[in-house]
């Protein structure tokens, strides 16, 4: 039996501490990722939920955008939630802004409403290999707009809320602000 795996959580701003307790509640290891060097010997690695043009300005200002690439490329698993999403897609709009382009996705900044629309749901259908819907939690998320080589996972009415591309997920939604810890299982499991 080995050691579970150690996930890096962007620590820089936003919702870094629910994952670290999604992470924890599964019994994988975690560390907060501020630098270049946390990134070294991670299993995976989250972007988090919080404000992408202050997460993008965070990473210029600490020098980890190349960093982040290379660890993108290394194949390790990549989970990209609500501003992770703005941040891994390959377009954004409302407004336009700077992306890293690691999920060919387009999506619309706020799409699914404001602060006050926040609401929960359950996906279309169950995961594949999975008995039930996963449960969906949106705060000021991102619309997935159009998809080009990334896998579309789970939909919401229709739409995509959750892709893949390789080793990079996705979700316009929160899953570590639910009970539901299927989805981190999947990824770094």
């Amino acid at each position: 039996m080995g050691l579970p795996p150690t996930i890096g959580v962007l620590a820089l701003q936003g919702g870094y501490a629910a994952h670290e307790k999604a992470l924890s509640d599964l019994g994988f290891g975690h560390l907060q990722v501020r630098t270049a060097e946390d990134l070294v010997g991670l299993d995976g690695l989250i972007l988090p939920g919080g404000e992408s043009t202050t997460h993008l300005k965070l990473i210029h200002r600490f020098g980890l955008r190349a960093p982040l690439d290379a660890f993108v490329g290394s194949g390790a698993p990549v989970f990209c939630t609500c501003a992770g999403l703005i941040l891994a897609a390959q377009q954004v709009s409302q407004p336009a802004q700077e992306s890293f382009g690691w999920l060919d996705v387009a999506v619309a900044r706020n799409a699914w409403g404001r602060q006050v629309h926040s609401f929960e749901d359950v996906t279309d259908a169950p995961l594949p290999g999975d008995a039930d819907p996963l449960a969906l939690l949106f705060i000021r998320a991102p619309r997935i707009e159009s998809v080009g080589r990334a896998e579309v996972w789970a939909t919401l009415r229709g739409e995509p809320v959750l892709v893949r591309q390789g080793n990079v997920w996705g979700a316009s939604f929160h899953p570590e602000l639910t009970t539901d810890r299927r989805l981190h299982a999947r990824i770094f499991g």
